[in-house]
């Protein structure tokens, strides 16, 4: 801060003691703001995540209490909403109709004659209990007369295995796709089921389906618009992760002790790639061989976290209120119901704004240091405007990741490097196929697919995928 004297042709003096006591007071000032800021992050620490808002869940010290305002909040309707009610299920849809008669043919009162009124009608939802239950095949075998030639009608079960088709797939999708725990799997299933031979089943299984990982490889590359993202994975009690390669048809996982550059590389390759790659600001895609977009929603984030370290400085809260609103229409644009015209304009004025902002001067190092990732990596940034097709976030592939992570609190990870192998061949496959299916449910293709492998092991298992 500059102290001048004013001019004598003013006719106004100063004491010069006055402007040193003013500029010690500015000093002293700046100085309490700059220890404040300190004290709070120190006192943060201890209670806030190490690593801001972006910290896992699984990493969270405790969980914030409900607010106040919302603990008497109890959703429903609006006030003068008029309610649809549950709807009854028409006869011809219903998978099951049972009567229900009365037996009594005098009124249990007056001793009277009863007569037919009505029938009414209702519906629920229900399922059949789960219990594994022991199946013998009785297979008949015949030989020809002249030849002496046997043939015999064999079940439609996989080779060498204890367990039928229904019970894989159920067991499969629970533990791959909803993530619930193999021990609760054979809780459920009942004692003819050990969890030991599902895992051996799931061995064999992932055997039959690893060649078609290379395919799903190769289909993922040539995607216009791929999303990656990883998260901590434990294997055998060792620190690893869980990777994601996924697009709106296909889930590759990969399950690694590492979080290096070449899992990236063993999924793109090294030949340049069509499309546009959306991640985070982490260093392993940076040398993928395609264009890279980086998600807003982790930019809004940090940029959030910069607020709250800094609440009392005006530059930092005047910046962040202007840049917020823009990088949340951005990643909420797309989905707009406006023509792609409109939509291409506004994007173009979107990104002139945000660059507006980002070029300002600015004299706090926050700010500084965030404009810097901006002006660094503008390249990275702008896929969007040009591509409707192309999000500014990677909710896709967040979302995704989420299940893995419900399924690491309860199961600790994998607990072995073939178990880590199998989850990654099968969870490929059983996510993949959700994408794609139809027509039919998930546990009736994979009813479907192990049919198909009992009649006929060698068949391509890419063949198999909707």
């Amino acid at each position: 801060m500059q102290y001048y004297n004013s001019s004598p042709a003013i006719g106004v003096s100063y004491c010069e003691s006055c402007f040193e006591k003013q500029k010690r007071i500015d000093q002293l000032e700046e100085e309490v703001l700059s220890l404040r800021a300190k004290l709070r992050y120190r006192q943060d620490k201890d209670i806030k995540p190490f690593f801001g808002s972006q910290t896992p869940s699984s990493k969270l010290p405790f969980k914030e209490n409900t607010k106040e305002e919302n603990k008497n909040n109890k959703g429903g309707a609006k006030i003068g909403h008029k309610g649809n009610g549950r709807r009854c299920i028409p006869e011809d849809e219903a998978d099951e109709i049972i009567d229900r008669l009365v037996d009594e043919e005098l009124c249990p009162d007056c001793g009277s004659r009863l007569e037919y009124k009505e029938t009414l009608l209702r519906s629920i939802v229900d399922v059949c209990l789960n219990k594994a239950k022991n199946i013998v095949y009785r297979c008949q075998v015949k030989r020809c007369t002249n030849c002496n030639k046997q043939i015999s009608n064999k079940p439609p079960v996989l080779p060498r295995n204890k367990y039928g088709n229904n019970l894989i797939t159920n067991s499969a999708i629970m533990h791959y796709f909803h993530g619930m725990p193999l021990k609760r799997l054979e809780n459920l299933w009942g004692k003819e089921v050990i969890e030991g031979n599902l895992i051996k089943t799931f061995h064999r299984l992932s055997n039959l389906w690893k060649p078609a990982i290379a395919k799903l490889k190769e289909e993922y590359r040539s995607s216009p618009v791929k999303h990656a993202d990883e998260t901590g994975w434990r294997t055998d009690g060792e620190s690893g992760y869980s990777w994601l390669f996924c697009t709106d048809k296909i889930s590759i996982f990969n399950f690694r002790d590492t979080r290096s550059s070449r899992v990236v590389k063993d999924v793109l390759g090294t030949k340049k790639l069509p499309g546009v790659l959306m991640v985070d600001r982490y260093g392993a895609y940076n040398k993928s061989p395609c264009k890279i977009q980086y998600c807003f929603a982790h930019l809004l984030r940090k940029l959030e976290d910069l607020g709250k370290e800094f609440p009392e400085q005006k530059e930092v809260q005047c910046f962040i209120s202007t840049l917020v609103p823009l990088l949340a229409e951005a990643m909420h644009l797309r989905s707009s119901p406006i023509s792609n015209d409109k939509y291409y304009k506004r994007t173009k004025k979107l990104k002139a704004e945000i660059q507006k902002i980002i070029r300002s001067p600015s004299e706090h190092p926050g700010v500084q240091n965030y404009q810097d990732i901006f002006r660094d990596n503008d390249h990275r940034l702008y896929h969007w405007v040009r591509d409707r097709d192309i999000p500014a976030d990677n909710n896709r592939a967040e979302r995704e990741l989420r299940p893995t992570v419900i399924a690491r609190k309860v199961s600790f990870g994998s607990q072995s490097e073939e178990g880590a192998v199998t989850r990654s061949i099968l969870m490929s496959i059983i996510h993949t196929a959700s994408k794609r299916l139809k027509d039919k449910s998930l546990e009736e293709w994979f009813v479907w697919t192990l049919e198909e492998f009992s009649k006929n092991p060698e068949v391509d298992p890419i063949s198999l995928l909707p």
